[in-house]
Formats: C-alpha cells, sequence, structure tokens
C-alpha cells in the first residue's frame, strides 16, 4: 500500500501467486487505522537491526503516538517492506491463529470483526486475500450506508415532529393573538365610554371653575377693603403700643440708677468683710484648702485604679475629640472600617481608607498625637506599602486575625497610666477596651471633628 492508502497494481510477495494480487482501491480507514496500529505494536518489540530505516527514529515512541505521527510511513513502509509485514504477519497469527488458518483456508468467519478479518488478510495475504478485502470493504460501505439512512430517517423524523410542534405552537399563539384582540377591543370599547364620560366631566369642571373664579373675585374686593381696615388699625395700635414703650424704658432707667447705689453700698460692705475675714485668715494660720472627708475616700479610690482621660465628659459631648487631643502623649487607637463605614460606606473599601487615612494624617500634623488606624486583612491581598514620611500608623491584622482582636492588643501592649483613647461604635470593642482602662470616642464624633 502507498503513502496515500491505494496499493500499487504488482506487490512484492514471495508466496504462490499472491504477488499478483492488488487492491482495486484504497483500503476502508478503519481497515487502515488497524494495520498501522498492528505496525506499530510490533515495531517496539523489533531490535534496532531488524527495523526498517525509515522507521527507526520513531520505534522508541509509544505505541499509540507512533501510529498518531507516523501512520503514514508504517503503512508505506508494510506495503513496500515485505519483510516488515511478513514480521507483522507472523504477529498476527500468533495472537489469532485459528483466523489466519481460516483465511488460508479461504473461509471467512461469520462471527468475526469485518475490520480484524480485512487487517489480517492485508497482511497475511493467502490465496484471493483481495478479495476479502474487497467484500469486506463492500460491508462496511453497506453499513455505513446503512447507517447513514438510518440517521437520516432519523433526522426526518425529527424535522417532522418538530415542524408538528412549530404548526402547533403557530396555532396556539395565533389563538392567543386573536383572544388578545378580542380582549383589546373590548378594552377600547371601555377607553371611549371613560373618555365620552371624562370629557362630560371636563365641561362640568369648567364651568364651576368659571363660578368659583367669579366667587374669587368678588371675595377679594371684599378681603382687599377688610385688609385696609385692619391695617389702619395695627398702626393705630403700633403708636400705642411705641408709647408703652417709651414709657417702660424711663421707669427702667430711673429702676436702674435706684439699684446702682443700693449695689454700691453692698459691695462696700462686703469688701470690708472680706478683708476682715483675710486678715482673721492669717492671725489664725489656717490652710489655704481643707480637704472633706469625701475628698479623700475618692483619692483613695483614685490612686487604687486607672484614670481614664476624659472620664468627666459625656460620650456624646462634641467637645470630646478636643479634650483629649489637648492630653500630653494621647494615643489614639482608630477602628478604620467602623469609621468608615458609618461616614462614607458607600465608597470602595480602598477609597474608604484613603480618604480615613488623608483626614487623619491633617490632624496628627496639627495636634502631633500618636494615631494608629487600623483595618481587618482579610480583604486585602497585599497591604500597601507605608511612606517614612507618614504620621499615622497603619495596621492590617493577620490572616486568622481579626482587626478587633488586633486593637484590644494594642490596648493591653500600652503602659499603665497612659492616656489612650479608642474611636470606634462597635460594642464589643467598647466593653473590652473600658475594661483595660481606655477612653472610648463614637466614630460620628470623630467625623465630625475630622470634617470641621
Amino acid at each position: 500500500m502507498t503513502s496515500d492508502g491505494t496499493a500499487p497494481r504488482s506487490g512484492a510477495h514471495p508466496e504462490g501467486s499472491a504477488h499478483e494480487e492488488a487492491l482495486r482501491r484504497p483500503l476502508p480507514e478503519s481497515v487502515r487505522s488497524r494495520v498501522i496500529e498492528y505496525g506499530s505494536d510490533v515495531l517496539g518489540g523489533m531490535r534496532m537491526s531488524q527495523l526498517p530505516p525509515p522507521l527507526r527514529r520513531v520505534a522508541k515512541f509509544e505505541p499509540r503516538r507512533r501510529a498518531r505521527l507516523a501512520g503514514p510511513q508504517i503503512a508505506a513502509q508494510l506495503e513496500g517492506d515485505a519483510e516488515f509485514r511478513s514480521q507483522v504477519a507472523a504477529r498476527v497469527e500468533q495472537v489469532w491463529p485459528e483466523l489466519a488458518e481460516e483465511l488460508r483456508k479461504g473461509v471467512v468467519p461469520p462471527a468475526a470483526d469485518p475490520v480484524a478479518v480485512a487487517a489480517a488478510a492485508y497482511l497475511v495475504r493467502p490465496e484471493g486475500w483481495s478479495e476479502i478485502v474487497e467484500r469486506i470493504h463492500g460491508e462496511l460501505e453497506r453499513q455505513e450506508t446503512a447507517k447513514e439512512a438510518d440517521e437520516a430517517a432519523e433526522t426526518i423524523a425529527d424535522l417532522r415532529r418538530q415542524l408538528e410542534d412549530s404548526r402547533s405552537e403557530q396555532r396556539e399563539e395565533l389563538a392567543r393573538l386573536r383572544a388578545r384582540l378580542r380582549e383589546q377591543r373590548t378594552t377600547i370599547a371601555d377607553l371611549r365610554r371613560k373618555i365620552h364620560t371624562e370629557r362630560q366631566r371636563a365641561k362640568e369642571a369648567v364651568t364651576g371653575a368659571e363660578q368659583a373664579i367669579a366667587e374669587a373675585a368678588e371675595l377679594s374686593s371684599t378681603t382687599t377693603n377688610q385688609v385696609n381696615v385692619v391695617e389702619a388699625e395695627n398702626r393705630r395700635l403700633r403708636n400705642r403700643l411705641a408709647a408703652a414703650e417709651a414709657q417702660v424704658e424711663n421707669a427702667r432707667r430711673a429702676a436702674r440708677a435706684g439699684r446702682s447705689a443700693d449695689e454700691a453700698r453692698l459691695r462696700v460692705l462686703l469688701d470690708v468683710l472680706l478683708d476682715a475675714a483675710h486678715g482673721l485668715r492669717r492671725e489664725l494660720a489656717l490652710p489655704t484648702s481643707i480637704e472633706s472627708p469625701g475628698d479623700l475616700v475618692a483619692g483613695e479610690r483614685q490612686a487604687r485604679g486607672t484614670v481614664v482621660p476624659g472620664q468627666g465628659l459625656p460620650d456624646d459631648d462634641p467637645g470630646l475629640v478636643d479634650q483629649l487631643l489637648t492630653l500630653p502623649r494621647i494615643h489614639f487607637l482608630v477602628d478604620g472600617y467602623n469609621v468608615t463605614k458609618t461616614g462614607y460606606g458607600t465608597l470602595p473599601l480602598a477609597d474608604q481608607r484613603g480618604r480615613l487615612l488623608a483626614s487623619l494624617e491633617g490632624l496628627a500634623t496639627r495636634t502631633k498625637a500618636e494615631i494608629t488606624c487600623v483595618f481587618d486583612g482579610a480583604d486585602v491581598e497585599a497591604p500597601p506599602a507605608l511612606s517614612a514620611t507618614r504620621r499615622v500608623r497603619l495596621l492590617f491584622s493577620d490572616p486568622g486575625e481579626t482587626a478587633d482582636e488586633l486593637i484590644i492588643r494594642l490596648v493591653r501592649a500600652e503602659p499603665e497610666g497612659r492616656p489612650l483613647a479608642v474611636v470606634t461604635s462597635d460594642k464589643e470593642i467598647i466593653t473590652a477596651v473600658r475594661r483595660e482602662g481606655a477612653r472610648t470616642v463614637a466614630s460620628a464624633l470623630l467625623l465630625r471633628r475630622l470634617e470641621a
């Protein structure tokens, strides 16, 4: 067989008259693939000296790869090299001895695979092998034709079903459209009746409006006259009120003059008493101030506990942030996403972080306070590198750690007694940091201070 799958008219077979036999047309593709597969399998077991020179390069390949990459070369070598073909035929006879024996007798086993029978006949080449291959070729074509006919019949049946379904759908769609048309006609008739009714009502409304305009004009004239009368009465009352206010002012001046004399005498008396009291304190050597028992108890409790910065101010006092910023060495811990989602939660997370950090940078520059901003690192693939000129410390929580846990850890790391404020509205963080002695500031208060 040549490289294009055809067999030459004169073969090179050493046995009998088989060399005169040749195929009238190329092998069927399935038979050709089976022949190449057999040749590829035999190549792997041959010694290098026995290998045909054109196939030595692909002999080391995997059998499937040999058949895929060197199929035309194997087919051409099987057709032109009788020795190589005889080695492949020997392997076929070794694997299927009964099939080879039957073929030599000129018998085609009815139960055998026709593709395997044709491949074996082509390789073994018994007497009449070309007729066997041609017969099997015809049988395969008939099977392929029958298969194509069955597929065509199935396709036609499917197309008929689709056509019937399409016609049924069209009939249903036509019925639906006709029903909608009837409904639309009914709706149009109803709308026409409503339009007629509305026109009648509009005419009646226009007539009523004209009457109302006439009545309004008459009422406006009457009201104008009444307004003129009321304005005249108001002017008279304003004049009387001005006169009364002048009288009251005169009375106040007289009262202030009398009260000033009394206050001057009282001030002189108080000055005398104060001078006497100071003189008595100096003579008795009394201390400047005396602590009460309650002050002593409060001092003991303060000595035992931690002083919370800004303790005297309520949590919602607008001046709380400014009061805390005046404390020396104050440290502000900011719950970043709690603040940004309170103020501008509609922005993307990166924009939220950038806006808050820019505002905190300005606050740190103006007040010189130490500010640490903490964000959750779970949604940040690579935290941005910090600039050496930043005044705000930026921290992201590590994998497996939340921003809340990082804030609490930072609070516990501060020395006892240092002013510390945590900016958050998270109730859990507020409870935890207050136990550690830190002051909490609502996120809204910080936002108000940053926007001021």
